[in-house]
């Protein structure tokens, strides 16, 4: 099992304010890497809501640097790998968008969705939540804090792949049929 799991948390409503990432690295079915940051959107308006999900303010990120200034330190975990996040429809949109923001070139990678690997493997789970199947799973984290996000999505793909012995992602993805998209 190779993949990268990764988490955003935004400042408003647009998928261009991420102001935290995090990445997790998995080679061989072990947890390798973590890395985390705090982002200096590109404009430093929170919405209410968004703050009081993540406890993230303006004055946590004023002085952080931008995903520009970020990117060539992020870029390589992500080329050619295959990515993972749990509803990945949104942080592959906050991570195209920022690319789109500062004009910065997009990775090639490969990715899927734990929400969808989760409602293949637990089909009878309440819902599909982060805290749901964590609680499920027996993973300690702090929600809504994107290294804690990435890794109980990163332990959600490892524990699927347990529980439908899969040899690799590859394997898990064509066993539970779920479509992977490109980037």
């Amino acid at each position: 099992m190779n993949y990268v799991a990764i988490d955003f948390e935004t400042a408003n409503r647009s998928r261009a304010s991420a102001c935290s990432m995090a990445a997790v690295t998995v080679e061989n079915g072990q947890i390798v890497n973590s890395a985390y940051s705090l982002i200096c959107p590109p404009v430093l308006q929170f919405d209410y809501w968004n703050t009081k999900i993540h406890g993230i303010t303006v004055e946590d990120v004023a002085d952080k640097p931008t995903f520009a200034e970020l990117w060539p330190r992020i870029r390589p975990h992500l080329e050619n790998k295959v990515v993972i996040a749990h509803n990945a429809a949104f942080d592959i949109g906050v991570l195209r968008s920022m690319l789109d923001e500062y004009g910065l070139p997009h990775p090639h990678f490969r990715y899927a969705c734990t929400v969808a690997i989760a409602r293949r493997v637990w089909t009878d789970s309440e819902n599909y939540k982060l805290s749901t199947l964590a609680k499920h799973l027996a993973i300690e984290f702090d929600h809504h804090h994107a290294l804690h996000d990435a890794r109980t999505c990163a332990m959600i793909a490892l524990s699927a792949q347990a529980m439908t012995r899969a040899g690799s992602f590859k394997q898990l993805i064509d066993k539970l049929q779920i479509a992977v998209g490109d980037f």
